[in-house]
């Protein structure tokens, strides 16, 4: 028996897992890109002694993008880090609490910490235009760091998603499961 909403908050659930799915797979094709533009670089300093400084940023720029855009990707899949000592005994209404609690209580305060800290930081570098301070380096690092306001915010979006997903899964009072 569905309780009232039961369906738009799963619906809110999985959109946002949608998206950061999505995301995360878009992303991972730059691991592709990172591994293929190092060896570029390598073959043209070694070969050719040739080598730009925005090669090489660019190569840290898509990490950078990897890491932080695929944060809550991770989470999406269960997959981030957790002390699994105790966890993987609990009941699924344990798993549950424990999970509620860990977005709760580590990842909203972090999240919010790291958006308190870093949008002074990034509204900085925009209105600068920030650039790299290197000679031939790659414009537009005020981009790169607007990654530190995004990553917050789509973990908290997968974090209260995670949360509901554990809550709405759990099976109702008549013991059977809720859709």
């Amino acid at each position: 028996m569905n309780r009232p909403g039961h369906d738009a908050i799963a619906s809110a659930a999985d959109l946002v897992d949608r998206g950061v799915c999505w995301l995360g797979r878009a992303v991972s094709w730059l691991c592709l890109a990172m591994v293929l533009l190092t060896g570029f670089v390598v073959v043209l300093r070694y070969l050719f002694d040739q080598g730009w400084i925005w090669m090489q940023e660019l190569v840290t720029w898509m990490h950078a993008a990897v890491f932080m855009l695929a944060a809550a990707y991770t989470l999406s899949r269960d997959e981030h880090v957790r002390v699994d000592i105790f966890y993987r005994k609990l009941s699924p209404r344990g798993r549950a609490v424990v999970d509620t609690a860990g977005v709760i209580l580590l990842l909203l305060p972090t999240c919010g910490w790291i958006l308190h800290t870093g949008i002074g930081y990034v509204t900085a570098s925009w209105s600068m235009a920030e650039a790299s301070r290197e000679t031939g380096g790659m414009p537009g690092l005020f981009v790169l760091k607007t990654l530190i306001v995004i990553t917050p915010v789509l973990l908290v979006l997968e974090g209260i998603a995670f949360v509901l997903r554990a809550w709405l899964t759990l099976p109702d009072a008549a013991g059977t499961e809720r859709n």
